[in-house]
């Protein structure tokens, strides 16, 4: 039995964020009933790359939950909705704050009328604050959180990150705050609001930039793929691409320089991590001399046999054929229905020894395609 089996999540969120959240929370067991807008559902279904005209953004995200339309401006949808909370241990929405409140499904509300529920809601600024009420996407906060100045070659332009750690990091801390508002319940029998911004997340996983600034009063500036505060740690080239070494500490070091055949064990300058990187830029030419001369394979062969930490740097299509990936059943194919394509989509990274395996994801929903079910649920039916 998973986690969270016999847990019923009634998700409104679209997009990222919150349907992260969601699909991380059907990984361990919970039943996901997905609220849609009739007519053109998740603003996902519209986004490319498609298969035989259907998003597969979307299937990865959405796989195995399933799809009701409703309107909630609409009385016979909104009498749907209410038999539906009345079944439902979690509400998830990403609309801005003050959304629910004018469409009668505010928190404060909910709450009186169904106690037990949690209600976690994820948004740009967060429903406090003089921004609340701002529109926010993944690139706006990755800019005001400070991510973006970080980002990007030194000297060069400031860089979005390539994964959407906007939303990513959102939909993960509102998943963590179901879990612990679950924990409360089973000790309080009430249910309690989740309230998560985005930009209070970008902030949150900047441990390095936050201490950086704070002890010295300088904020960090953009440092590539080097890190600011180890070295050596960064991407180094070889005769055919690049590779990362990330030797973390002194002996690491040592054992790096006798790997290379760089005789710098008493050299002051590469004495300490803070020597290094003060002098970072002339100990990554000393290193690329060697490195230059052989493959990245040869190198990574090589120092994964001394022990140390290294990796060559992957394209998406390498990543998807990665033999440890594949062992832990982190690719998995989105099963297909009659007449509709399949699609692939990452595994569930977390393992427990009471959750199991799966090997394939059940299809993602069709538009309104599980009303019937779902209304067979209420009456009494399986669960859709």
């Amino acid at each position: 039995m998973a986690p969270l089996s016999g847990l019923t999540v009634l998700d409104l969120t679209h997009v990222l964020a919150g349907p992260f959240a969601s699909h991380t929370l059907g990984d361990l067991g919970a039943k996901i009933i997905k609220l849609e807008r009739p007519g053109s559902g998740d603003d996902t279904r519209a986004f490319p790359p498609f298969v035989q005209g259907e998003s597969a953004y979307f299937a990865t995200l959405n796989a195995g939950k399933a799809s009701i339309a409703l309107d909630l401006k609409a009385p016979a949808d909104r009498a749907m909705f209410d038999r539906l909370l009345a079944r439902a241990d979690i509400l998830l929405e990403n609309y801005r704050p003050g959304v629910m409140q004018r469409l009668g499904y505010g928190y404060d509300t909910l709450h009186q009328r169904f106690p037990r529920l949690i209600y976690g809601a994820v948004s740009g600024f967060g429903h406090t604050g003089p921004d609340a009420a701002k529109p926010a996407y993944d690139m706006v906060v990755q800019a005001r959180g400070g991510v973006m100045s970080i980002t990007g070659e030194e000297g060069g332009p400031p860089v979005r990150v390539g994964a959407s750690i906007g939303d990513i990091t959102a939909g993960m801390y509102l998943t963590q705050g179901v879990l612990a508002a679950l924990y409360h319940r089973e000790k309080t029998g009430l249910g309690a609001k989740i309230d998560v911004a985005m930009l209070d997340a970008q902030l949150a996983i900047q441990e390095h930039a936050v201490a950086i600034t704070t002890a010295t009063g300088t904020p960090p500036g953009r440092t590539g793929a080097r890190h600011p505060t180890i070295t050596p740690f960064a991407t180094y080239r070889a005769a055919d691409g690049f590779f990362v070494i990330a030797a973390g500490n002194d002996a690491m070091f040592a054992d790096l320089c006798t790997t290379l055949g760089l005789p710098l064990g008493a050299d002051p300058r590469f004495a300490s991590n803070a020597a290094r990187c003060e002098h970072h830029a002339l100990l990554k030419r000393l290193i690329e001399a060697v490195t230059l001369g052989n493959t990245a394979a040869h190198w990574i062969a090589t120092l994964e046999a001394a022990g140390l930490p290294t990796a060559r740097v992957q394209d998406m299509a390498e990543v998807l054929a990665d033999p440890q990936l594949l062992s832990r059943h982190m690719v998995l194919p989105v099963a297909s229905e009659a007449g509709r394509p399949g699609f692939t989509a990452p595994g569930n990274p977390i393992k427990m020894s009471s959750l199991p395996e799966i090997s394939t994801r059940a299809a993602a929903p069709r538009l309104d395609g599980d009303r019937a079910a779902i209304i067979a649920w209420l009456d009494g039916a399986e669960h859709p």
